[in-house]
Protein backbone atom coordinates (compact mmCIF):
# COMPACT_ATOMS: atom_id res chain seq x y z
CA UNK A 1 0.00 0.00 0.00
CA UNK A 2 1.66 3.29 -0.88
CA UNK A 3 2.16 5.78 1.99
CA UNK A 4 0.58 9.09 2.73
CA UNK A 5 2.51 12.37 2.46
CA UNK A 6 3.70 12.25 5.43
CA UNK A 7 4.58 8.57 6.13
CA UNK A 8 6.77 8.92 3.20
CA UNK A 9 8.96 11.79 4.38
CA UNK A 10 8.97 9.94 7.36
CA UNK A 11 10.04 7.18 5.95
CA UNK A 12 13.10 8.21 3.62
CA UNK A 13 16.74 7.69 4.95
CA UNK A 14 19.69 8.31 2.95
CA UNK A 15 20.11 4.54 2.68
CA UNK A 16 23.80 3.64 2.71
CA UNK A 17 23.52 -0.12 1.78
CA UNK A 18 21.35 -1.55 -0.26
CA UNK A 19 19.42 -5.82 -0.22
CA UNK A 20 21.57 -7.59 -2.62
CA UNK A 21 18.28 -9.62 -3.82
CA UNK A 22 16.06 -7.04 -4.31
CA UNK A 23 15.80 -5.10 -6.89
CA UNK A 24 13.05 -2.04 -7.59
CA UNK A 25 10.58 -2.30 -10.82
CA UNK A 26 12.81 -0.38 -13.29
CA UNK A 27 8.98 0.63 -14.60
CA UNK A 28 7.94 2.28 -11.25
CA UNK A 29 10.83 4.07 -10.80
CA UNK A 30 10.82 5.90 -14.27
CA UNK A 31 7.47 6.72 -12.98
CA UNK A 32 8.84 8.55 -9.69
CA UNK A 33 10.95 10.26 -12.00
CA UNK A 34 8.14 11.08 -14.09
CA UNK A 35 6.19 12.56 -10.94
CA UNK A 36 9.77 14.40 -9.96
CA UNK A 37 8.58 16.59 -13.18
CA UNK A 38 5.72 17.56 -11.53
CA UNK A 39 7.54 19.88 -9.16
CA UNK A 40 7.92 23.27 -8.87
CA UNK A 41 10.68 25.03 -11.48
CA UNK A 42 11.44 28.86 -11.65
CA UNK A 43 9.62 30.54 -14.63
CA UNK A 44 8.68 27.28 -15.37
CA UNK A 45 11.56 26.59 -17.49
CA UNK A 46 12.44 22.68 -16.41
CA UNK A 47 15.49 23.17 -16.68
CA UNK A 48 16.59 19.61 -15.99
CA UNK A 49 17.07 16.09 -17.16
CA UNK A 50 16.91 12.48 -15.76
CA UNK A 51 19.28 9.84 -16.76
CA UNK A 52 17.75 6.50 -15.42
CA UNK A 53 21.08 4.09 -15.09
CA UNK A 54 19.72 0.18 -15.16
CA UNK A 55 22.67 -1.48 -16.83
CA UNK A 56 25.15 -3.54 -15.19
CA UNK A 57 28.27 -2.29 -16.56
CA UNK A 58 27.19 1.15 -16.32
CA UNK A 59 26.59 0.81 -12.53
CA UNK A 60 29.93 -0.65 -11.89
CA UNK A 61 31.60 2.19 -13.61
CA UNK A 62 29.13 4.90 -11.77
CA UNK A 63 30.67 3.00 -8.90
CA UNK A 64 34.14 4.42 -9.38
CA UNK A 65 32.66 7.78 -10.39
CA UNK A 66 31.27 7.86 -7.53
CA UNK A 67 34.36 7.04 -5.57
CA UNK A 68 33.47 4.00 -4.53
CA UNK A 69 31.09 4.62 -2.14
CA UNK A 70 28.75 1.78 -0.63
CA UNK A 71 25.51 3.42 -1.26
CA UNK A 72 26.66 3.49 -5.35
CA UNK A 73 28.52 0.06 -5.06
CA UNK A 74 25.30 -1.65 -3.28
CA UNK A 75 22.41 0.59 -5.98
CA UNK A 76 20.57 -1.60 -8.23
CA UNK A 77 19.54 1.41 -9.93
CA UNK A 78 20.87 5.21 -9.82
CA UNK A 79 19.16 8.86 -11.26
CA UNK A 80 21.34 10.95 -12.27
CA UNK A 81 19.58 14.40 -11.85
CA UNK A 82 21.39 17.15 -14.24
CA UNK A 83 20.99 20.62 -14.39
CA UNK A 84 20.51 22.34 -17.60
CA UNK A 85 20.53 25.94 -17.60
CA UNK A 86 22.19 26.12 -21.04
CA UNK A 87 18.79 24.87 -22.70
CA UNK A 88 16.86 28.11 -21.32
CA UNK A 89 16.16 29.34 -25.25
CA UNK A 90 14.51 25.83 -25.93
CA UNK A 91 12.20 25.68 -22.65
CA UNK A 92 11.53 28.98 -22.98
CA UNK A 93 10.04 28.66 -27.19
CA UNK A 94 8.36 25.25 -25.64
CA UNK A 95 6.23 27.92 -22.90
CA UNK A 96 5.57 30.24 -25.62
CA UNK A 97 3.76 27.50 -27.53
CA UNK A 98 2.14 25.42 -25.13
CA UNK A 99 0.38 29.37 -24.24
CA UNK A 100 -0.17 29.65 -27.57
CA UNK A 101 -2.26 26.80 -27.93
CA UNK A 102 -4.02 27.73 -24.93
CA UNK A 103 -4.86 30.78 -26.04
CA UNK A 104 -6.29 29.55 -29.27
CA UNK A 105 -5.62 29.96 -33.21
CA UNK A 106 -5.92 34.06 -33.53
CA UNK A 107 -3.65 37.14 -34.19
CA UNK A 108 -1.82 38.08 -31.26
CA UNK A 109 -3.34 41.82 -31.77
CA UNK A 110 -6.15 40.23 -30.21
CA UNK A 111 -4.34 38.80 -27.16
CA UNK A 112 -5.68 40.03 -23.53
CA UNK A 113 -3.27 41.97 -21.81
CA UNK A 114 -2.45 39.41 -19.65
CA UNK A 115 -1.48 37.01 -22.45
CA UNK A 116 0.83 39.70 -23.70
CA UNK A 117 2.84 39.56 -20.56
CA UNK A 118 2.85 35.92 -20.18
CA UNK A 119 4.15 35.72 -24.04
CA UNK A 120 6.33 38.55 -23.51
CA UNK A 121 7.71 36.98 -20.45
CA UNK A 122 9.42 34.13 -22.25
CA UNK A 123 10.36 36.25 -25.43
CA UNK A 124 11.59 39.17 -23.54
CA UNK A 125 12.31 39.08 -19.92
CA UNK A 126 13.69 35.53 -19.75
CA UNK A 127 16.43 36.17 -22.64
CA UNK A 128 16.92 39.52 -20.70
CA UNK A 129 18.14 37.57 -17.70
CA UNK A 130 19.87 34.50 -18.79
CA UNK A 131 21.65 35.52 -21.93
CA UNK A 132 25.32 36.64 -21.03
CA UNK A 133 28.61 36.60 -22.47
CA UNK A 134 32.04 35.45 -20.26
CA UNK A 135 30.10 36.90 -17.14
CA UNK A 136 30.61 40.59 -18.44
CA UNK A 137 26.97 40.90 -19.32
CA UNK A 138 26.06 39.47 -16.12
CA UNK A 139 28.20 42.06 -14.26
CA UNK A 140 26.27 45.00 -16.22
CA UNK A 141 22.41 43.55 -15.78
CA UNK A 142 23.97 43.28 -12.17
CA UNK A 143 25.09 46.49 -11.61
CA UNK A 144 21.82 48.54 -13.31
CA UNK A 145 19.25 46.17 -11.26
CA UNK A 146 20.90 47.63 -8.11
CA UNK A 147 20.24 51.36 -8.84
CA UNK A 148 16.92 50.39 -9.94
CA UNK A 149 16.94 48.62 -6.73
CA UNK A 150 17.64 52.19 -4.99
CA UNK A 151 14.47 53.03 -5.91
CA UNK A 152 11.76 49.81 -5.77
CA UNK A 153 12.15 46.58 -5.44
CA UNK A 154 13.47 44.51 -8.25
CA UNK A 155 14.78 41.36 -9.61
CA UNK A 156 18.99 40.90 -8.54
CA UNK A 157 19.89 37.52 -9.71
CA UNK A 158 20.78 38.05 -12.90
CA UNK A 159 24.55 36.98 -13.02
CA UNK A 160 25.46 34.02 -14.56
CA UNK A 161 27.00 32.58 -11.47
CA UNK A 162 23.03 33.65 -10.16
CA UNK A 163 21.41 31.76 -12.87
CA UNK A 164 23.36 28.44 -12.62
CA UNK A 165 22.02 28.67 -8.87
CA UNK A 166 18.09 28.70 -10.03
CA UNK A 167 18.56 26.11 -12.48
CA UNK A 168 20.29 23.79 -9.75
CA UNK A 169 17.69 25.01 -7.13
CA UNK A 170 15.08 23.50 -9.44
CA UNK A 171 16.71 20.63 -10.01
CA UNK A 172 17.39 19.79 -6.32
CA UNK A 173 13.48 19.82 -5.79
CA UNK A 174 12.84 17.70 -8.61
CA UNK A 175 15.45 15.26 -6.53
CA UNK A 176 13.51 15.56 -3.60
CA UNK A 177 10.13 15.00 -5.46
CA UNK A 178 11.71 11.68 -7.00
CA UNK A 179 13.00 10.54 -3.64
CA UNK A 180 9.58 10.83 -2.11
CA UNK A 181 8.00 9.10 -4.69
CA UNK A 182 10.51 6.82 -4.45
CA UNK A 183 9.75 6.31 -0.62
CA UNK A 184 5.87 6.38 -1.18
CA UNK A 185 6.36 2.93 -2.98
CA UNK A 186 8.77 1.76 -0.48
CA UNK A 187 11.91 2.12 -2.24
CA UNK A 188 14.75 3.77 -0.85
CA UNK A 189 17.49 5.91 -2.26
CA UNK A 190 20.39 7.71 -1.49
CA UNK A 191 21.62 11.03 -2.97
CA UNK A 192 25.19 11.03 -3.12
CA UNK A 193 27.09 14.65 -3.21
CA UNK A 194 30.60 12.73 -3.57
CA UNK A 195 31.58 11.85 -7.35
CA UNK A 196 33.67 12.73 -10.40
CA UNK A 197 31.15 14.32 -12.27
CA UNK A 198 33.62 14.68 -15.13
CA UNK A 199 33.45 11.13 -15.47
CA UNK A 200 29.92 10.87 -14.64
CA UNK A 201 29.30 13.37 -17.95
CA UNK A 202 31.62 11.48 -20.12
CA UNK A 203 30.31 8.18 -18.74
CA UNK A 204 27.18 9.10 -19.96
CA UNK A 205 27.19 11.29 -22.54
CA UNK A 206 26.40 14.34 -20.61
CA UNK A 207 27.21 18.13 -22.22
CA UNK A 208 29.98 19.97 -21.20
CA UNK A 209 27.33 22.88 -20.54
CA UNK A 210 24.83 20.67 -18.31
CA UNK A 211 26.12 20.61 -14.80
CA UNK A 212 25.10 17.41 -12.37
CA UNK A 213 22.83 18.16 -10.13
CA UNK A 214 23.32 14.88 -7.76
CA UNK A 215 23.44 11.34 -8.59
CA UNK A 216 20.75 9.12 -6.10
CA UNK A 217 21.62 5.48 -5.44
CA UNK A 218 18.53 3.37 -5.54
CA UNK A 219 17.03 0.43 -4.28
CA UNK A 220 15.52 -1.88 -1.29
CA UNK A 221 17.35 -0.77 2.39
CA UNK A 222 19.51 -3.46 3.70
CA UNK A 223 19.26 -4.20 7.69
CA UNK A 224 22.52 -2.34 7.92
CA UNK A 225 21.94 0.32 5.77
CA UNK A 226 20.74 3.11 7.94
CA UNK A 227 24.26 4.33 9.66
CA UNK A 228 22.35 5.30 12.64
CA UNK A 229 19.11 7.23 14.39
CA UNK A 230 17.81 10.28 12.30
CA UNK A 231 19.48 13.71 13.79
CA UNK A 232 18.09 17.34 13.04
CA UNK A 233 18.99 20.48 15.19
CA UNK A 234 16.44 21.35 17.74
CA UNK A 235 13.49 22.67 15.65
CA UNK A 236 13.17 26.15 17.33
CA UNK A 237 16.94 26.98 16.13
CA UNK A 238 15.54 26.70 12.48
CA UNK A 239 12.02 27.95 13.00
CA UNK A 240 11.28 31.87 12.33
CA UNK A 241 7.69 32.82 12.91
CA UNK A 242 7.48 36.81 11.73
Amino acid sequence: MEKTVSEAIQYRRSVRVFKDDENPDPEVVRSCIEEATLAPTSSNLQLWEFYHIVSEDTLEKMTEACLGQNAAKTAKQMVVVVSRKDLYKKRAQQNINFLKSVYGDKPESEYSRREKFALNYYKKLIPTIYTDFLGILGQLKYMVFNVIGLFRPVYRQVRRSDMRIVAQKSAGLAAQTFMLSMAAKGYDTCPMEGSDTLRVKKLLGIPSSAEINMVIGCGVRAENGIYGPRFRVPFEETYKRV
